[in-house]
């Protein structure tokens, strides 16, 4: 199982790195790009074509149509991680990765939402891997048993 990633540009990079991060944990392959929507339209078509993912995710700024661009070049699933950047903090980015026109769908993420992002990503490649399916669910499990010993922790050291 496979998910690419494709960055407008090197800088998204602080950002994303938790995403390769996360789907890294969960043994996922990640294939990686930086290729932009507006100044290397031919590397983006490229890169989508010959790509074996399974599922997509494209994080951009500022104008941010990458994602949009990408899901018009395939029937994949196509996830967006505005990237927040100036002057608008994000906004500008959210609203275009959001506001998709119908037939063209792309999942959006919250602003740096690269984990839940990879997280998404690998909910959808473990609808046909039971393997993953396990590894998600002993992920959640182990989120709250973590939550619940900050709660005794809390609880300990407070009253």
């Amino acid at each position: 199982m496979k998910v690419a990633i494709i960055m407008g540009s090197d800088s998204d990079w602080g950002v994303m790195k938790a995403a390769v991060d996360t789907l890294k944990s969960f043994g996922v392959d990640v294939e990686l790009t930086v290729a932009s929507a507006h100044r290397t339209p031919d590397k983006v078509h490229d890169f989508v074509k010959n790509s074996s993912a399974q599922v997509f995710i494209a994080a951009a700024g500022m104008a941010a149509h990458l994602a949009g661009v990408v899901a018009s070049l395939t029937t994949k699933p196509v996830i967006g991680v505005p990237i927040n950047s100036e002057p608008f903090k994000g906004l500008d980015s959210l609203l275009s990765t959001v506001q998709m026109p119908g037939g063209i769908p792309v999942a959006t993420m919250a602003v740096n939402g690269a984990k839940n992002a990879a997280l998404f990503a690998t909910e959808i490649l473990a609808l046909q891997d039971d393997v993953l399916a396990e590894k998600l669910s002993a992920y959640r499990k182990q989120m709250a048993e973590d939550v619940e010993a900050k709660d005794r922790k809390l609880k300990q050291t407070a009253c």
